[in-house]
């Protein structure tokens, strides 16, 4: 794999990359190179709107996809497992549009956090899926929902409303039923699956916490009130609004306390 000039570069062809292993390659392998300084803080215009899908899963919209329904069963945990997979390959994607699309506004630092995220994101896709493929399946075997780059294509011209929808609302909603489902998982007799989950738990939290610290970087930038000023892109950008009930001590621990979130659900 050749060295690329800029983080912007980088980032770019982690986006054009179809093939997970491939795509997990080369976010590692970016996120290496910007910590050795071998990318330089720039930045290109020319961004997929949507980024390089493999052949499978096959994408169905929401509305489309067949219900998992609950039990104890292989089948379900699998279906479960898959989905979450699923998650997390798009998230190796969310990270590194933030890099390409908005590192230019911020300094460096910023670049530091979302590569952080991104060779995360990756470790999270390749855990679960050597978990499927444990289990005897693997990812793409399943149909997976093809709505979760929506919020990525409807904030793509506001960072602030990037990070105010996909860390601080999309993935604070995963430190909300993360526990449940680890409880769960454990209860049905699966601790590998529990033990990777509560280790994707734990990061979440830390990526969480990037998306407000930026946030609030930005708000103070536009002298703008963070807490009146997420609430009016929530409003704005995510539709269906904030069910709680809300994991306020991980939520806390990232830095998203009660005062955004308090009465908006």
């Amino acid at each position: 794999m050749t060295l690329h000039s800029s983080a912007g570069l980088a980032a770019r062809e982690v986006l054009l990359t179809a093939d997970p292993a491939q795509k997990v390659m080369r976010a590692r392998k970016s996120t290496r190179n910007w910590r050795k300084g071998q990318l330089e803080h720039a930045f290109v215009q020319d961004l997929p709107d949507v980024p390089a899908r493999p052949d499978h899963p096959e994408l169905l919209r929401p509305g489309q996809m067949p219900r998992r329904g609950k039990g104890t069963s292989l089948k379900r945990r699998i279906a479960l497992i898959h989905a979450l997979a699923h998650i997390e390959f798009v998230a190796i994607d969310l990270a590194f549009d933030m890099i390409a699309r908005f590192g230019k506004e911020f300094p460096r630092e910023f670049c530091d956090d979302w590569f952080r995220v991104g060779a995360e994101e990756a470790m999270h896709f390749v855990l679960l899926d050597r978990r499927l493929r444990e289990m005897g399946s693997f990812y793409g075997q399943l149909p997976a929902h093809d709505g979760l780059w929506d919020a990525a294509r409807d904030t793509a011209h506001d960072s602030s409303a990037r990070l105010a929808i996909v860390p601080m609302v999309l993935e604070a909603r995963g430190l909300d039923i993360t526990p449940d489902t680890v409880e769960r998982f454990r209860q049905q007799g699966d601790p590998l699956t529990a033990k990777v989950l509560n280790r994707i738990y734990n990061d979440e939290i830390r990526h969480v916490s990037f998306g407000t610290k930026w946030f609030e970087w930005a708000c103070k930038a536009r002298e703008s009130e963070p807490y009146r000023h997420w609430k009016n892109l929530v409003k704005t950008h995510f539709k269906g609004g904030l069910k709680p009930p809300f994991n306020d001590s991980a939520r806390h621990a990232a830095g998203l306390t009660r005062e955004y979130y308090l009465g908006i659900e």
